[in-house]
């Protein structure tokens, strides 16, 4: 196993050396492997393996950013050389810098996490048996027609960041999944559904079985669509695509567009956004979860926020540079790739449930359109106007007609989302833990 500690040191020793002020360095070393099955025949089996090492090198308030996939000492020191070179030729900005020493983060407990499977990985053959076992499933269901193909997967990465004035923290992420995708018709009437799953330790998937059954029912499901009415009706979005929306409000708190002024949330820090009683919770010490760490990108420590408290706007989500542009302290919110600097964003989120269930709200709503699935986004980062192609289900009196298709739906998300009534359909283990969401205010754009 790489020694992506070793790797990092080398990176800073090399850098400093190179006559940078200070740098930090993030070390990603993964393994995944894929296999993809169907109609009962291999399609595809796919291993990678890699090491990456990204290297922020800052100078006299100029920072440059470069990565590499070798390891080698005269790899990384020609790499920090390159980045200091390009430093200097960078613009000032007086809001680069590493974290002050008193801001790192310095006890964590990894182990509370549970972020990596201690389990063996599943080998090749028994990934290409759960995902013929589930492309069977699939193809099993009365009406599919054939299948799109299902696959399983798994990836074991490890994570290292280093910065110059002094923090080391490292951790290891696994993860597996299965999915499966199936069509119900023929010729130019056909539709399809898929069903995916994944979790952090093997052991807590569903059965490969249950996700191509779901597959399948839900291609059948589909089978007829037809454009809805045009028209201003009620939508529920389905718990599978309803954290598409607080993932538009969390964008929009986001401290880049903030900082940028291209933010619809941008004058309502301490206002009121979703209904009292609502709030999205930011919880990055989830166990076996993927969206949760240990400290964030610059080193710093991580914590439970309400973004959203009570249906009003708590707080920008910052990392050091947004936080120093605004006034403002960090959130512990940066994130880094091997590619690139420090930028805001947020792991785990999770919008306060509600009392009723999904059957219940598809009575309230009466007449209107139950959403399934979405494609395409058409999203106006200043105004939060908002359009989106659907499909889905139509409803009648509070009871499921048939499936629908080809439809748009639109409006702004200022006024519609105040109006959001959650479901308690939740599911605990994903990271965005988000129930279907009933909404006014929509138009919908069919016949």
């Amino acid at each position: 196993m790489t020694d992506v500690s070793l790797l990092a040191e080398t990176a800073i020793h090399q850098a400093q050396k190179a006559g940078a002020d200070a740098a930090d360095v993030l070390v990603v070393d993964g393994t995944s492997l894929s296999i993809e099955v169907r109609n009962g025949a291999l399609e595809a089996a796919d291993r990678s393996e890699s090491t990456d090492i990204g290297l922020r090198v800052l100078v006299d308030g100029r920072q440059a950013s470069l990565s590499i996939s070798d390891g080698s000492e005269a790899a990384i020191t020609a790499m920090a050389e390159r980045a200091v070179a390009m430093a200097k030729e960078a613009p000032q900005d007086p809001s680069l810098g590493l974290a002050d020493a008193d801001q790192l983060a310095t006890d964590w407990d990894i182990d509370a996490l549970d972020l990596s499977d201690p389990n063996d990985p599943l080998s090749p053959d028994a990934l290409e048996a759960l995902a013929q076992e589930a492309d069977s499933a699939a193809l099993a269901i009365d009406g599919v027609s054939q299948s799109l193909g299902s696959g399983a997967g798994l990836s074991r990465t490890q994570i290292f960041l280093a910065t110059s004035n002094g923090f080391r923290g490292g951790y290891t992420r696994t993860g597996t999944s299965v999915s499966s995708a199936a069509i119900s018709g023929e010729g130019l009437s056909v539709e399809r559904d898929y069903a995916f799953e994944a979790r952090v330790h093997a052991a807590d998937l569903p059965s490969a079985t249950e996700i191509g059954r779901l597959a399948g029912e839900r291609a059948v499901a589909r089978a007829g669509a037809k454009r809805p009415k045009t028209g201003a009706y009620p939508v529920l979005f389905d718990e599978r695509v309803s954290s598409s929306l607080i993932g538009h409000i969390i964008g929009a708190m986001n401290g880049s567009s903030i900082v940028r002024g291209s933010s619809w949330l941008k004058d309502h820090l301490g206002q009121q956004i979703l209904p009292k009683g609502l709030s999205v919770t930011e919880d990055p010490s989830r166990p076996r979860t993927s969206g949760s760490r240990p400290f964030d990108g610059e080193g710093l420590s991580v914590s439970r926020r309400n973004w959203i408290d009570d249906g009003i706007v708590s707080e920008w989500i910052l990392d050091l540079g947004t936080a120093r542009k605004l006034g403002r302290d960090s959130t512990g919110n940066a994130s880094r790739s091997v590619s690139g600097p420090p930028s805001p964003s947020v792991g785990n989120l999770s919008l306060t449930q509600g009392m009723q269930t999904k059957e219940d709200l598809l009575a309230q709503m009466g007449t209107g359109l139950w959403v399934t699935s979405m494609i395409g986004s058409t999203i106006n980062p200043n105004t939060g106007d908002y359009s989106r192609g659907i499909s889905g289900f139509w409803v009648q009196n509070g009871e499921v007609q048939g499936p629908v298709n080809e439809a748009t739906i639109a409006g702004n998300l200022k006024e519609f989302l105040p109006t959001v009534i959650p479901a308690n359909d939740a599911r605990t283990h994903l990271s965005r833990v988000v129930p279907s969401l009933l909404v006014e205010g929509l138009t919908i754009a069919g016949d």
